[in-house]
């Protein structure tokens, strides 16, 4: 089981910039993906930008402007935020999965940061 806090959000303008930065603690046997999803008011939570061994996934609105970063290891993922619209803003929640005794896919969540992009 891991605990994972998340950092970083902020209010921002339209084109600016921010970091996000999550960070875990605890053990867990083996990691098969580490992302970010965000989720605004009355909608649903949505992809951001995940990375595996196979690759990394990207959200069509925030290719080309977002750039994640993971480090198995450490347990810690990050997500730098260029050219920022009043559209990414959301709660982000950093997500880690991975494989639990029992050979079962767990996904451990943080309680997310807010993100507030003004026009």
């Amino acid at each position: 089981q891991l605990h994972i806090v998340e950092s970083g959000g902020g209010l921002a303008q339209a084109g600016g910039s921010l970091s996000l930065a999550c960070s875990a603690t605890g053990s867990i046997s083996s990691i098969t993906s580490m992302g970010w999803f965000r989720q605004a008011p009355g909608k649903q939570r949505e992809l951001v930008a995940t990375v595996s061994s196979s690759g990394t996934t990207y959200a069509d609105s925030v290719r080309g402007r977002f750039t994640i970063s993971a480090d198995n290891d450490k347990l810690t993922v990050s997500l730098q935020m260029s050219g920022l619209e009043p559209e990414d803003t959301a709660k982000y929640y950093c997500n880690i999965q991975g494989l639990v005794q029992g050979g079962n896919i767990y996904d451990h969540w943080g309680r997310g940061t807010q993100v507030t992009v003004s026009s």
